[in-house]
């Protein structure tokens, strides 16, 4: 099968997901929503703001005062409770702070840059003592006599309505989210669960990277569990670490039997997806499940293996473990499963819009293509921003050497640029499709692009 269609295949056996309702007290239940995606809308029970709020510090003023006439200062409304029985009278006016209730009687805010002690006198600056009740303050300047009613007035509602929808289900909680659920008061929300993966390591030559043993002759330390976990991790799944399992007969039916037990919905395992004596995942997945896939055309990656596992569900009718069985060199397990798995974790995490984003990009330097196999090559992204209409581009460099079992090519690599399966090259300015896999937030900039600084 073709990587598309191989993505495809496993994507439609993931769809929905399983809920849960997360409670938002405390910083526990925002750390379990943060992330998570909304199986239900969400609305306002009431407006916000509430109440009529001053926009800017400044005065509360009737807006048909005659211009240039003193007002008198009848005491100062300031954010928090409001002062008893304030209200603003004909040629009258309070002293009101950001955010603060606009007292009865008032309908404009003049700020306080356009007011003064005196007619015709300097502004107020930062800081400076403003008059008191019973003192009277002067509109300074055309913006300080203009008035119109609602000047710098936050209305009731004009944030939010009553009964607005603020989230749509199938959204994804960021931290703006979690505002928004905090500005209109929820309680908690109905969001999908995170999918639970569960990582295995096969192979009687692989030892734990971690563990501090010495690998002996023929063994080598174990990257890709760590590696897998640590990419299920980031892309929102919780995981389970089940070792390795060695080339002896029964070591996988009893991993495959903890990750079922678990509660898995995932299971990534890497190695023994190749052609030795040894390779054992594929013959024992045949003999306890169905093999939808052994083999994709693909550079790296082409042992690639999708199954699925029958077991009993703890409510309702059987359901099954999704069994993605990894090659075992550390970039072709990085590059699978990005291309595949990670769509999928996103599918069963509620995402309405799985797929990783797509964007083109100008190759920096000429790249050899492979007539045999499509290739995803690991590349580093960078924006150079242009001039006009035409606006800016993706710049794509390779990070070198690509051979499978290098793992410092997906080092700081953030896309994978999709090469056609042909014989020849790609020169250098060819525009090609890239994937990203990583945050272009943080990727490096071009000579002379404008920072925030």
């Amino acid at each position: 099968v073709t990587a598309e269609e191989a993505r495809g295949e496993a994507l439609e056996r993931c769809r929905g997901g399983r809920g849960l309702r997360v409670g938002l007290g405390g910083a526990g239940g925002l750390a379990e929503a943060l992330g998570r995606v909304l199986r239900a809308r969400v609305q306002a029970a009431a407006p916000v703001p509430a109440f009529r709020a001053a926009i800017k510090d400044g005065f509360a003023v009737i807006a048909a005062d005659p211009p240039g006439l003193p007002r008198r200062v009848v005491g100062a409304s300031r954010a928090g409770p409001p002062m008893p029985g304030l209200r603003v009278g004909p040629g009258e006016a309070a002293y009101i702070t950001t955010g603060a209730p606009v007292p009865e009687g008032a309908d404009a805010v003049v700020m306080v840059e356009n007011c003064s002690r005196e007619a015709g006198g300097a502004p107020f600056g930062r800081g400076a003592a403003v008059p008191g009740a019973g003192e009277h303050v002067h509109l300074v300047g055309p913006a300080g006599q203009e008035i119109r009613p609602g000047q710098e007035i936050r209305e009731v509602g004009s944030d939010v309505g009553a009964g607005e929808v603020v989230l749509e289900r199938g959204e994804r909680l960021g931290p703006a989210e979690v505002g928004l659920l905090a500005t209109v008061g929820a309680q908690s929300v109905d969001v999908s669960r995170r999918p639970l993966v569960a990582v295995l390591s096969t192979g009687d030559e692989v030892v734990d990277g971690f563990s501090g043993v010495e690998p002996g002759l023929g063994q080598i330390r174990d990257a890709n569990r760590p590696m897998l976990l640590a990419a299920a991790s980031a892309a929102g799944a919780d995981i389970l670490d089940l070792g390795i399992a060695g080339d002896e007969e029964g070591s996988l039916e009893k991993a495959f039997a903890a990750a079922a037990s678990a509660g898995a919905d995932v299971l990534l395992t890497s190695g023994g997806v190749s052609m030795g004596d040894k390779d054992l995942l594929k013959g024992t997945l045949e003999r306890l499940g169905r093999i939808h896939y052994g083999k994709v055309l693909m550079k790296p990656g082409k042992p690639l293996t999708f199954a699925t596992l029958p077991r009993e569900a703890a409510e309702g009718p059987p359901d099954e473990l999704l069994v993605f069985g990894l090659p075992g060199n550390p970039v072709s397990s990085a590059v699978t499963f990005y291309l595949v798995v990670l769509p999928c974790l996103r599918a069963l995490a509620g995402w309405r819009e799985p797929e990783l984003r797509r964007v083109d990009a100008v190759l920096e330097e000429e790249l050899r293509l492979d007539p045999a196999r499509p290739e995803f090559h690991r590349a580093v992204l960078r924006w150079a921003p242009g001039e006009g209409a035409a606006g800016g581009t993706f710049l794509a460099s390779s990070t070198g050497g690509q051979i499978s079992s290098r793992l410092l090519s997906m080092r700081s690599a953030n896309a994978l640029l999709t090469l056609p399966q042909r014989a020849g090259s790609l020169p250098a300015g060819a525009v090609v499709p890239a994937l990203l896999i990583g945050d272009v937030a943080g990727m490096p900039q071009a000579p002379g692009t404008p920072t925030s600084r």
